[in-house]
């Protein structure tokens, strides 16, 4: 009876310790939720305000919601990343719940595998033009929902079967490995073109695997899967601190210096192995990864410490339906804008400049209200 037990006990633990507490930290919610935000509706509504004003401000405000051109970090650059590593941060709760029971790793595998299969046809429907029904359009791999789907089978293989210390050296190893890909393989008897734009090993590697499926950008995903392992393993990490038994204030703490740490540790390494997003360098895992885990932080000290959740039931909603609201959002913009614009176009003469922002605040209301409604039913989009 005893050995049997041993097989479904969980590789999850914290310096040894089995993880100590089921109860659902809001904070993870509300982080998802803003996360989701910008995604859903606060990216053109805050681009809209320079349509008004004009001046310096909004005009770095416009500069920050966009992608850099190659090297370098801005705010549009954390959304991607925060998304990946919460999912981490998520699986380490759902996985315990799960890892009771007989065949629990066989169950947990089927799990995975679903999620990882739904994910990618979601990705293929939302970015991948699935939808035109031509398979010569079709983009295999070229969204963040398949960018989660691969971060979530490395994780789930390494929580699943490694104690914590070798879960840490082998993310670290996947950075690693990314780095010694990109930086030593040659490309046309060269690596001087390691950290090129069209050049990179990460790059020319999708354009030949993908072939006509490839999307034709310069984001790479298959070798750069191995970092998006990488970053939802962080995530994993904080799941673990905030699932312990520490005190609140500990497990505070431990985020607020783990976080400081990526964030020195992915500057350092970026004088040698730049900060890219595009490729999703190993600097930029550790450098979106630390201000991952000192937003969590924040949220958390906020939220499920000091008790201050006026303002914060909003974001949880949205990020209690995260992955129904990205879909939603990338399928069907045009038609929140065109229910908003219903009630906004007749405004056009009285508010001018301000009517891109008004239109995307009613769009943004539209699928609020969705989600909102789905909330109180208890309806939740579960993969």
């Amino acid at each position: 009876m005893l050995t049997a037990t041993k097989k479904v006990l969980p590789k999850l633990e914290v310096s040894g310790r089995p993880l100590s507490t089921d109860q659902r930290v809001r904070s993870i919610d509300a982080l998802r939720g803003f996360d989701m935000f910008w995604i859903m509706g606060g990216h053109p509504i805050f681009l809209g305000l320079d349509n008004v004003f004009h001046n310096r401000f909004t005009a770095f405000i416009k500069q920050q919601f966009d992608h850099v051109e190659w090297l370098g970090f801005n705010f549009w650059d954390i959304i991607m990343p925060l998304f990946l590593f919460l999912a981490g941060v998520s699986m380490v709760f759902s996985l315990k719940k799960r890892l009771t029971g007989e065949n629990a790793r066989k169950k947990i595998w089927i799990h995975t595998i679903k999620r990882v299969v739904i994910l990618w046809i979601l990705g293929w429907m939302v970015q991948g033009k699935l939808l035109t029904y031509d398979i010569d359009k079709l983009e295999l791999y070229s969204n963040t929902l398949q960018a989660i789907a691969s971060g979530y089978l490395v994780a789930t293989l390494f929580t699943l079967y490694m104690p914590i210390r070798y879960q840490v050296l082998a993310t670290a190893g996947l950075m690693l490995a990314f780095w010694a890909i990109l930086a030593l393989i040659p490309v046309g008897g060269t690596t001087a073109n390691a950290y090129s734009q069209w050049g990179n090993v990460a790059y020319v590697f999708d354009r030949k695997a993908l072939g006509q499926f490839h999307d034709g950008q310069d984001y790479t995903w298959i070798i750069s899967s191995l970092n998006f392992g990488a970053t939802t393993m962080l995530g994993v990490f904080c799941g673990y601190i905030l699932s312990s038994s520490k005190t609140a204030m500990i497990k505070f703490r431990d985020l607020a210096l783990f976080g400081t740490f990526l964030i020195i540790g992915g500057l350092i390494w970026n004088e040698w192995h730049p900060i890219i997003k595009k490729i999703w360098t190993g600097s930029f895992v550790l450098y979106s990864g630390g201000i991952s885990v000192l937003m969590l932080a924040v949220f958390y000290l906020v939220i499920d410490i000091f008790k201050i959740r006026w303002g914060s039931g909003w974001l949880v909603v949205l990020g209690s339906n995260a992955i129904l609201g990205y879909v939603a959002w990338h399928l069907f913009e045009p038609a929140f804008a065109s229910v908003s614009s219903v009630f906004v176009d007749g405004l056009k003469p009285y508010i001018g400049d301000w009517y891109q922002t008004v239109l995307y605040i009613g769009a943004f209301m539209v699928i609020f209200l969705i989600l909102k409604f789905m909330y109180r039913k208890k309806i939740f989009l579960k993969i």
